[in-house]
């Protein structure tokens, strides 16, 4: 995927200003939200300096700003609200995300709230015993490597943001997504695959709270909707590419 383009915009607004500025905005962001070329935006107000403020908005490309967004029928009303404030900009610029990039300690990682390696490894045995009395899945992890559970483990873990075991001892997102190749998977054993795994969640003692089920849920589903469609008949081997990495999605963890 295109990295986006990020566009800065400095103002300086006198402090008997502020209020008029913070209304034009609310009403200029509707034509924001509504614009497809618009990932989000955000004003920030300086706390050191009342006078400043940054307009931040993601663009999925710089042209699509330019040649798509100000030419679109949502710009006249959209400049309408903010003309008045356009000489107070000290800055309007886009910027292009670099590989610098992370995330700090304040929000746990999936897999930190999961519970680590130790949780993960008792979801998995879970699964895969039950996977084998199951009619219905049995079948598809014949001849199953002693290791597979580890190994998926390993993979849950370095997905929701743990160590990177996968990645240094089996590979990437290919190398995992390949092992799905020929399956022909039915959607029954999708949807199977899918309660299973959410009842060895329970059984493993997995957190139950819905902030931490529903982003688990939502990784199930995305990840086994991809295997049915690479163990299709005209599925083709997948690049090599990074284990995608999981987040909390729209809710964070609860903290009571």
């Amino acid at each position: 995927m295109t990295a986006h383009t990020v566009e800065y915009v400095r103002y300086r607004i006198p402090e008997q200003q502020s209020a008029e500025f913070m209304a034009a905005y609310t009403r200029a962001a509707a034509s924001l939200a509504a614009a497809p070329q618009c990932v989000d935006y955000e004003l920030a107000r300086c706390e050191e300096d009342f006078e400043h403020y940054i307009l931040r908005i993601t663009w999925t490309s710089t042209e699509d700003h330019i040649e798509g967004f100000r030419t679109s029928e949502l710009f006249p009303g959209f400049l309408a609200e903010i003309r008045s404030f356009m000489s107070t900009i000290e800055e309007m610029r886009h910027y292009k995300p670099t590989s610098v990039r992370g995330t700090g300690s304040a929000v746990p990682t999936l897999y930190a709230w999961a519970g680590g390696a130790e949780a993960l490894g008792r979801l998995t045995a879970a699964f895969y015993d039950r996977v084998g009395k199951d009619d219905l899945l049995a079948p598809l992890f014949e001849g199953l490597d002693p290791e597979h559970a580890e190994h998926v483990a390993q993979w849950l873990g370095e997905v929701f943001g743990g160590p990177t075991g996968y990645s240094d001892t089996q590979g990437g997102h290919g190398h995992m997504v390949a092992k799905h190749m020929g399956l022909a998977i039915t959607e029954p054993q999708r949807r199977r695959w899918v309660n299973l795994i959410q009842d060895a969640a329970d059984e493993a003692g997995l957190p139950t709270d819905a902030e931490f089920r529903s982003a688990f849920l939502a990784y199930v589903e995305w990840g086994t909707r991809l295997a049915i469609h690479f163990s299709g008949p005209d599925a083709r081997t997948p690049a090599e590419q990074p284990v995608p990495k999981w987040n909390w999605g729209a809710a964070p963890p609860y903290q009571g």
